[in-house]
């Protein structure tokens, strides 16, 4: 179900301008017609995607970062976890994340300094750090 759209009337059109005010969810896109006296006509339609995000680190690292950060943070049961997922969203304080590095470091064998983990905010951070660790402790 589309998010609900915001209307504004302008004196730019003939009769009447809409202006969309907010942001749009799921990928549409607004087309507005001012062909008619009484109210324009609004339709959706998908955006096709223009760029595709990828992350440098592997999905098997993601996938187990995704479930130490469930376990040590005890993540309610259908939370989805991915790798933008943002520790702080989950409701992680500076502590958690000091868990959560620890957890990590016993599970993949690593050994993490203090100034990366001070960087680390989302599960793909933590995957493409140890990534990268793991590669220098196996080369």
């Amino acid at each position: 179900m589309a998010a609900p759209i915001t209307a504004a009337r302008s004196a730019v059109f003939p009769a009447h301008r809409v202006q969309v005010m907010g942001a749009m969810l799921n990928r549409t896109s607004a087309s507005f017609s001012g062909q008619r006296a009484s109210f324009p006509s609004i339709r959706l339609q998908p955006v096709p995607k223009r760029f595709q995000v990828s992350c440098s680190a592997k999905q098997d690292t993601i996938n187990k970062v995704c479930e130490i950060v469930k376990n040590q943070l005890a993540v309610a049961e259908g939370t989805t976890i991915t790798g933008e997922t943002k520790f702080v969203d989950l409701g992680a304080d500076s502590l958690d994340t000091v868990e959560i590095v620890m957890g990590l470091e016993e599970a993949f064998q690593i050994t993490v300094d203090e100034s990366s983990a001070q960087v680390i905010q989302t599960v793909e951070d933590a995957a493409t750090l140890i990534d990268k660790l793991v590669s220098e402790k196996d080369a």
